[in-house]
C-alpha cells in the first residue's frame, strides 16, 4: 500500500494575492485540479475544510464548496460569508436539504439533524456533482457522512477523500470499531498498534448501539478502506506511534491512503478583537492563562461559578471566553446574570472575562499567553500544538478524552482523568485553581510544548515532509482529473 505521509499549513497570516489561472478560451481544461469540498455541521467541522480550501488555493488548485442549505448556526454564516468575500476564486455550491423533524431523525440536536438531513439527501447530489465545470477530479467530504457520499462518488467514478477532522488516535478508533462492535462494551478497546483505550473514553453515545451517533459512527467507519485517500489534521510530532500503527497495517488491513495535514487559522478568520488584544499587550510574557471550551461547549451554571472562583484562586492573569450556551449565537444575559455580581468583581481583579466571539489562533500566538484550559476539541490541540502553549485539558464530550490523551502523551500538556465527562459532577474551584498552577508552573511542561510547537513548524517547513505530501495529493488529483470521463 503506498502512503502519502506528512503535513501542509496555511500559514495563519498568509494573504493571497492571485487567483488560479482561468481556462483558456477555446475551453480547454486548465492544467491544475478541480477539488471540491463537503463539509458537514458545526464549527469544529467546517473550519478545517475551509483552512483545506486555503491551502489548496495557495496551490494553485480550483476550488468548489458545497455549502448546506439551511445552516444550523449565525456563527457559521458568518464564517463562510467572510472566507468568500475573502477567496471571490472559490465557487459556492448550495446543497438544498429535505426537511426532516427531530421525531424522524430520533435527535433533537440540531447538528446532528443537520447532518442526518445530508445524509437522507445525498441521492440529490449527483445532479449538482455532474453539473460542475470542468469536471472534479476529487471529492473531499466531511467523515460523518462518508456512508452516503462514497456510493455516489461511485456511481459518478469521481475519487472521493474524507477529510477526518478529529486526532489519528480517534481515526484508528474510527477505523476499527465497526469490524469490532462488541469491543464497545469492554473495559478497554484494545486496537493493534494502539494503546489500549478505557470503555470511560469512549462517547458515552457510542456505547449505545441503538443511537443515532453509533450508527453513523459505525455505518461511516466502514468506508475507511472504500475511499480513495483519507486527510486527517496532524503531524508526526503530535501522534507517531498511532500514525505508524495507521500506516504499518496494524489497524485495519487495507487501509486507504492517508496524507497528515496541518489545517490552522487563516487571515480571514481574524475579526475585531482589540480590546482582547490591547488586554493582552499589558500583560507579561507567558503570564496569562486562556480560557476557552469551543463553540459547542457549555458548562452548567454551577461548574462556570466553580470555574470562576477557580480561576481567581489560581493567582495567574486570565483571558476566559465564556459560553452558557449550547448553539453558537448572541448570548442574551449579561455576565453578572451568570456569574453573579460579587464573583464578577472578583474575576474583574485578576482578569478579563468575554462572551463575544474571540480570535482563538490570534490569542494564543500572543507572546502573554503562557497556558490553555481547554475542553480539547482537536482544532483547539492543533492551534495549541502550533503556538506551543501548554495544555490544561478538560473534555467535555465526544472524541475530547482521546484528544486528552493525545495532549498528555505528547507532552502539550495535563490531563485530570476524574474529573469526568461534562454534567457528571461539578470540579471544585480549589482543585482548578491548583491544577492551574500545576500547569502554569511546570518548566519541564512548558519546554515539553515548546518542542511540540517546533515540530510542528518543522513539518511544514519548506521542503517538508508535510509540504511535499499534499504536492503529492494534488499530483494524484491531477491524474485523477485526465482519466475521469463522465
Amino acid at each position: 500500500m503506498e502512503v502519502c505521509r506528512g503535513s501542509s499549513i496555511t500559514h495563519p497570516l498568509r494573504e493571497i494575492s492571485a487567483p488560479p489561472p482561468a481556462m483558456s478560451e477555446t475551453g480547454d481544461l486548465p492544467p491544475y485540479p478541480h477539488v471540491v469540498l463537503l463539509p458537514s455541521a458545526g464549527m469544529g467541522h467546517l473550519t478545517p475544510f475551509l483552512r483545506l480550501a486555503v491551502s489548496l488555493v495557495q496551490h494553485n488548485c480550483l476550488v468548489t464548496l458545497i455549502t448546506t442549505h439551511p445552516i444550523v448556526s449565525q456563527a457559521e454564516s458568518d464564517h463562510l460569508s467572510r472566507f468568500f468575500s475573502a477567496f471571490p476564486q472559490v465557487s459556492q455550491k448550495q446543497f438544498h436539504l429535505l426537511s426532516i423533524d427531530a421525531k424522524t431523525a430520533d435527535t433533537s440536536d440540531p447538528y446532528w439533524l443537520l447532518r442526518e438531513a445530508l445524509r437522507r439527501s445525498v441521492h440529490l447530489l449527483s445532479s449538482l456533482l455532474s453539473s460542475l465545470h470542468p469536471r472534479p477530479s476529487a471529492l473531499v467530504f466531511d467523515m460523518l457522512v462518508a456512508s452516503s457520499i462514497t456510493p455516489v462518488a461511485a456511481d459518478l467514478d469521481l475519487p472521493n477523500y474524507m477529510l477526518f477532522t478529529s486526532s489519528a488516535k480517534m481515526f484508528s478508533l474510527f477505523a476499527y470499531l465497526p469490524s469490532n462492535p462488541d469491543l464497545a462494551q469492554s473495559s478497554e478497546i484494545r486496537i493493534p498498534g494502539i494503546v489500549p483505550i478505557p470503555r470511560s473514553w469512549i462517547p458515552p453515545p457510542l456505547l449505545n448501539p441503538d443511537s443515532l451517533f453509533s450508527k453513523i459512527f459505525m455505518g461511516d467507519g466502514k468506508e475507511v478502506v472504500n475511499v480513495k485517500g483519507v486527510l486527517i489534521n496532524t503531524f508526526e510530532g503530535l501522534e507517531s506511534d498511532t500514525l505508524d500503527a495507521l500506516t504499518g497495517g496494524k489497524v485495519v488491513s487495507g487501509l486507504s491512503p492517508l496524507s497528515t495535514v496541518q489545517l490552522l487559522p487563516c487571515e480571514f478568520e481574524r475579526r475585531e478583537s482589540g480590546a482582547q488584544l490591547e488586554w493582552l499587550n499589558e500583560q507579561e510574557t507567558e503570564s496569562v492563562v486562556f480560557v476557552s471550551f469551543g463553540s459547542r461547549t457549555a458548562l452548567s451554571r454551577d461548574q462556570i461559578r466553580e470555574l470562576g472562583e477557580g480561576l481567581v484562586k489560581s493567582g495567574y492573569k486570565f483571558l476566559w471566553v465564556l459560553k452558557d450556551k449550547i448553539v453558537d449565537k448572541e448570548e442574551e444575559e449579561s455576565l453578572d446574570q451568570v456569574l453573579g455580581h460579587e464573583l464578577l468583581e472578583k474575576v474583574k481583579e485578576k482578569g478579563l472575562v468575554v462572551k463575544e466571539w474571540a480570535d482563538q489562533g490570534e490569542i494564543l500566538s500572543h507572546k502573554a499567553v503562557g497556558g490553555f484550559v481547554s475542553h480539547c476539541g482537536w482544532n483547539s490541540v492543533a492551534e495549541s500544538a502550533w503556538t506551543g502553549v501548554r495544555m490544561l485539558a478538560w473534555p467535555q464530550h465526544g472524541d475530547q478524552k482521546i484528544n486528552a490523551d493525545v495532549v498528555e502523551r505528547s507532552g502539550l500538556g495535563l490531563w485530570v482523568k476524574d474529573w469526568g465527562w461534562s454534567g457528571e459532577e461539578v470540579v471544585k474551584g480549589d482543585d482548578i485553581a491548583e491544577r492551574i498552577k500545576e500547569m502554569m508552573g511546570s518548566e519541564q511542561l512548558k519546554l515539553q510544548a515548546k518542542r511540540v510547537g517546533e515540530e510542528a513548524r518543522k513539518a511544514v517547513g519548506a521542503g517538508g515532509s508535510c509540504e511535499n505530501a499534499l504536492k503529492l495529493l494534488i499530483r494524484e488529483w491531477k491524474n485523477n482529473w485526465e482519466r475521469v470521463e463522465w
